[in-house]
């Protein structure tokens, strides 16, 4: 299968690499900016690749929390038809335990663990269609860690 070039895709990556290099101010406005342009009808890839990175360079944890839930709601709209026009190894089903254990995380800094703990439940349920490659594994040890500083936080868990 052929890749299509994707500007708006260009675009975020570039965006996402400023946040990486530690301009994550500028790279904060140009998600918000290129989120303006894609709306929150737009197409699903875009929406949840750029809400997953902008939720990231939130200094607000409410305002992670409104990026990660933007993410997975792009996600749930997702198809792996779609995915793969941008890279022919992708399938949507592998985002869930990522984006999941992000809004775990979001919860429990906002001081909401039975949320915290819903979502990380979530996020191990969905750890079987990762792969045993570095993102499976950093996934699967992000889960493990927060579940031991949930169950820290309230050993009845």
């Amino acid at each position: 299968m052929v890749q299509e070039t994707d500007e708006t895709m260009g675009s975020i990556a570039e965006a996402v690499e400023w946040g990486r290099a530690g301009r994550t101010g500028p790279a904060r406005e140009r998600l918000t900016e290129l989120w303006a342009v894609i709306g929150p009808t737009g197409d699903p890839f875009h929406r949840c690749t750029l809400a997953h990175y902008l939720a990231d360079l939130q200094d607000d944890p409410a305002e992670e929390l409104r990026w990660d839930l933007r993410a997975l709601e792009a996600a749930e709209a997702l198809t792996d038809e779609r995915a793969q026009r941008h890279h022919a190894g992708l399938a949507v089903a592998a985002f869930r335990p990522s984006l999941q254990l992000n809004l775990a995380e979001d919860y429990r800094k906002l001081g909401r663990p039975d949320q915290a703990r819903r979502h990380l439940a979530l996020a191990r349920e969905s750890l079987p269609v990762l792969s045993d490659d570095p993102y499976g594994r950093m996934i699967r040890d992000a889960v493990e860690r927060l579940g031991a500083t949930l169950a820290a936080t309230d050993p009845a868990s």
